[in-house]
């Protein structure tokens, strides 16, 4: 009895999409493969109806401050969204634009206070799509650095092969010694 109890504490009952009961049994729970939520079979008792829910980690309430002082709740599908387009018709994956939302999330609640400027957000995101993609990046910033004309936008161009990536670990293969050759 104290054993159900328990059980029932950590799985609370959900409604039923079909019939609306609140009656139901988990058939299976199981670890998402990021480790972040647990995904639950249910059966319903009333209608044996077969449905699947997600529990995850309830996250801190962050809040974005826009340039003009505004405040909204950040939005992870504002942030998703800003990079898709700036990754259009490039080499990256959603499942990597995924990884970086969750990296940027993660890193603004844990180190951020719970108000966060709209800069900070975006020279996040210019970090993490400069050691993905430099088209991706020089369009993201062309965007978010608002460039009033192709000047700033050549000398950002420029300027990305002076900026080294974050992440790279490559070490240097051709090293030339003042141009004296062996």
């Amino acid at each position: 009895m104290v054993g159900e109890q328990t059980d029932q504490l950590f799985k609370p009952p959900m409604r039923c999409p079909k019939c609306g009961s609140l009656e139901d049994k988990v058939i299976d729970s199981r670890v998402s493969k990021d480790g972040d939520s647990i995904r639950r079979r249910r059966e319903c008792i009333g209608c044996e109806f077969r449905f699947t829910t997600y529990e995850e980690i309830e996250r801190a309430d962050i809040r974005v401050i826009k340039r003009d002082g505004r405040g909204e709740p950040f939005d992870r599908h504002k942030l998703l969204s800003g990079m898709t387009k700036a990754c259009e018709k490039r080499p990256v994956s959603l499942a990597q634009l995924e990884q970086i939302a969750e990296e940027i999330i993660r890193d603004l609640e844990t180190n951020c206070p719970r108000e966060v400027p709209t800069q900070l957000v975006g020279a996040k995101v210019m970090e993490k799509l400069h050691g993905l993609d430099d088209v991706a990046y020089v369009r993201y910033a062309s965007v978010y650095r608002q460039f009033q004309d192709i000047g700033e936008f050549i000398s950002e161009i420029q300027s990305l092969g002076k900026k080294i990536k974050a992440g790279s670990q490559q070490p240097e293969l051709f090293k030339i010694n003042g141009g004296a050759d062996k």
